[in-house]
């Protein structure tokens, strides 16, 4: 992933970043919130992917969380990639970059309705583990800006995550 001032596209960043923020913070931040990106994406297409294809007794009720799901993180990786780009750092702008620093993995079979449950309840338990680091790296740093953009995240996905275990039980 190129990082502004360290790898290429270095033109685009010969303007110094003076937002309060010491450059290595900087980018220990950006690099937090870029896995949170990378894997919060790879949700999203997991889940658009499930709500395509569930099948079984509880399809009205998952076709539609799911549907929920992917479009609350639609919203989020935009705010996400947002948040990394005023920390200075080009965000991952293909499925390629983003799988290279996503902590989720795709689909590669076609399970049933309740493997596709339990899948996504560990999945959204792994993306609220990232963007608890992402925010205690923020925290640490003195990074407000991005702890406001994380920390709605960890409650997101823990919620999510919780719901998603009682469905499958």
């Amino acid at each position: 992933m190129p990082i502004c001032g360290l790898k290429e596209k270095k033109k685009e960043c010969d303007m110094d970043i003076n937002i309060g923020i010491k450059e290595e913070d900087r980018l220990n931040s950006a690099e937090g919130v870029t896995r949170l990106l990378a894997s919060t994406y790879t949700l999203y297409l997991k889940t658009h992917g499930y709500h395509w294809n569930v099948e079984g007794p509880h399809f009205q009720q998952l076709h539609i969380q799911f549907m929920e799901q992917y479009t609350e993180m639609w919203t989020a990786v935009d705010e996400l990639a947002e948040r990394v780009r005023a920390l200075g750092v080009y965000a991952p702008d293909s499925y390629a970059a983003m799988s290279k620093v996503s902590e989720i993995k795709e689909e590669t079979g076609s399970p049933d309705w309740k493997a596709m449950v339990k899948t996504l309840a560990k999945d959204h338990e792994m993306v609220a583990k990232i963007a608890r680091n992402a925010l205690r790296i923020a925290e640490e740093v003195g990074d407000d800006a991005t702890a406001d953009v994380v920390a709605p995240r960890v409650t997101l996905h823990e919620k999510t995550a919780w719901m998603l275990r009682a469905t499958a039980s």
